[in-house]
């Protein structure tokens, strides 16, 4: 098994997870200003990912560089991984390649503390990655038990490009924000990644 191949009943049979869905987590997280450049990217970029209407367009014109702008912005702070193979329990079948990563460590070169899993929608359907992104989480918190790391929120984003949506992991409560936030609305989006990946 891989992340990919999870369902809700095989995270919550094998991790005991319980799992909420509810839209009031992160509807009080602050909009934050973007900045002038990436401002200018996703404006122009935007008519072009949703005419293209493919994954690859998705992934390289809205959410590469709304990522990168906060690595970026954070260069002491966080770490971003790309495509980064993250086996942590094969025997749980908590393996395989996430399509992105942060760390609350500046650390580029090897993974370390993560803390935000990001994992992009096939076929536009946001919901069915949901159980992807929580099995990556649950990994991403025995890692961090693995490497003594203190225990802490690990975090979660199922997004298409266009629509995004979040969730977090606190021990065995997965909670699922049932708000998708569009791209439209660029400022809570990078007010929410913010909040997430800073602390």
């Amino acid at each position: 098994m891989a992340y990919s191949e999870f369902s809700l009943a095989d995270l919550q049979r094998k991790f005991h997870l319980v799992i909420k869905e509810t839209g009031s987590t992160f509807d009080q997280v602050l909009e934050v200003d973007l900045p002038v450049s990436l401002s200018d990217i996703l404006k122009r970029n935007l008519p072009l990912a949703i005419n293209l209407n493919t994954e690859k367009a998705r992934s390289e014109l809205l959410i590469a560089p709304l990522l990168f702008e906060l690595k970026f912005l954070h260069p002491d702070r966080v770490s971003l991984f790309s495509g980064i193979e993250f086996t942590v329990d094969i025997s749980a079948g908590l393996s395989g390649r996430c399509d992105y990563i942060f760390s609350q460590n500046p650390q580029q070169l090897a993974l370390t503390a993560p803390i935000c899993v990001l994992v992009e929608a096939k076929s536009e359907n946001i919901v069915a990655v949901i159980p992807q992104c929580l099995a990556e989480m649950v990994a991403a918190q025995q890692f961090n038990a693995t490497e003594g790391q203190p225990e802490q929120p690990i975090y979660g984003v199922v997004t298409t490009g266009v629509l995004w949506r979040f969730m977090v992991l606190n021990g065995l409560k997965a909670t699922v924000d049932d708000v998708e936030y569009p791209i439209q609305l660029p400022r809570k989006i990078f007010g929410v990644l913010s909040w997430m990946i800073l602390g």
